[in-house]
């Protein structure tokens, strides 16, 4: 049981920035004095809100190479998490609601901490926890089924191989058949019934740390595991999503964020085949995609000294990008999800690596 009571709830909505703003000063609302964000920030190894760290300011980066969207859309402060958290599962969406699941928390990178964000209401509900601690783990949706897959135990390194789902006995996790080998960082998506987990990370020090090619697929009718063909190459943190029964897996790091990727494949289920399409503008990984509007949106991101607030979308019918209003407040590893008329975004990072979590949350939206 961690610290927050299992009725914990918060409610209430906040500021909204226009996109033309920020496109005139990618920067704007970024200085000490801002609300919404003051004392939403945690670091890894002491404990106590704080403000946003000043490195911030050097390391964020929002400009864009892509030509510049007609809409540029705006982003609106939205509740925050009730604790700082980052590398936890990526949000998924289950019915109208985002799960965020496991990462770094109250200064311990093993989190079992579940939190469900419920837009209609702008609240957050505490949710019953994953049965065994992890960062960076796997999550994807299937009707009303909530899988976590494997992730690492120590920071970004050590990965195990249990896997869990939630809903498909009531609203609490059970296990299913573990991963055929231990591995963090994993992308999962569903195609129908089926979970595909792609690519990710093993090793249990950052020196043999080490991106894996694998494509696995689970069927729940059978609890089993299989092969499939593998992903062009070995990436692990990124964007992973499904549109018209394709897996567009976008960006990523290899190895290591010292060599992130800007690549961009799609796979098809029913051919067993890989093909690549435009690459994203930015390259980056540990970054949100979500499909909104018919359009994949790609926003946030970690790369060397850099943490990103650039806001990329892919046209999947013109294989074109284009850019739109940055982040208000750039991060990485953090969750993202489309529900309704907008992307939300919760938590993550907002300075290179792990050593300061977030409890921001902000939507973005073209209406």
């Amino acid at each position: 049981m961690h610290a927050l009571s299992r009725r914990f709830m918060l409610s209430g909505g906040l500021a909204v920035v226009s996109g033309s703003a920020l496109a005139q000063n990618p920067h704007a609302g970024h200085g000490p004095h801002h609300p919404h964000r003051d004392g939403q920030f945690e670091r890894l190894n002491t404990p106590g809100r704080v403000d946003l760290p000043e490195i911030h300011h050097s390391q964020a980066e929002t400009a864009s190479i892509a030509p510049r969207a007609a809409n540029q859309g705006r982003w609106l402060a939205k509740t925050p998490l009730p604790i700082p958290r980052t590398e936890m599962a990526w949000a998924v969406g289950r019915g109208t609601r985002m799960h965020i699941v496991g990462g770094y928390a109250e200064q311990r990178v093993d989190r079992p901490y579940h939190h469900i964000y419920d837009a209609a209401s702008d609240r957050w509900l505490d949710a019953p926890d994953l049965p065994r601690g992890a960062n960076h783990v796997g999550v994807a949706v299937a009707g009303n089924r909530l899988y976590a897959i494997g992730g690492f135990i120590e920071q970004n390194r050590t990965p195990h191989a249990e896997c869990f789902v939630f809903g498909a006995d009531g609203e609490k996790w059970t296990p299913i058949r573990p991963l055929p080998e231990a591995c963090g960082a994993i992308a999962c998506v569903t195609v129908g019934d089926r979970l595909h987990a792609i690519g990710g990370a093993t090793g249990n020090t950052f020196e043999n740390r080490r991106s894996i090619d694998w494509h696995l697929v689970y069927d729940p009718k059978d609890d089993r595991w299989e092969r499939l063909r593998p992903m062009p190459l070995a990436r692990d943190h990124t964007g992973t999503l499904t549109v018209n029964g394709l897996i567009h897996l976008i960006g990523g790091r290899v190895d290591s964020f010292h060599t992130n990727s800007v690549l961009h494949h799609v796979y098809d289920p029913k051919e067993d085949r890989w093909t690549a399409r435009n690459h994203m503008p930015t390259a980056r990984s540990g970054h949100g995609a979500v499909l909104y509007r018919g359009r994949i949106f790609c926003m946030g991101g970690e790369g060397w000294q850099r943490v990103h607030g650039q806001n990329e979308a892919y046209d999947p019918a013109a294989d074109r990008w284009e850019a739109h209003a940055p982040m208000l407040t750039p991060r990485h590893g953090m969750g993202a999800v489309a529900i309704g008329d907008a992307i939300y975004v919760a938590g993550g990072g907002p300075q290179m690596g792990g050593g300061v979590k977030s409890a921001i949350h902000e939507a973005f939206t073209l209406a």
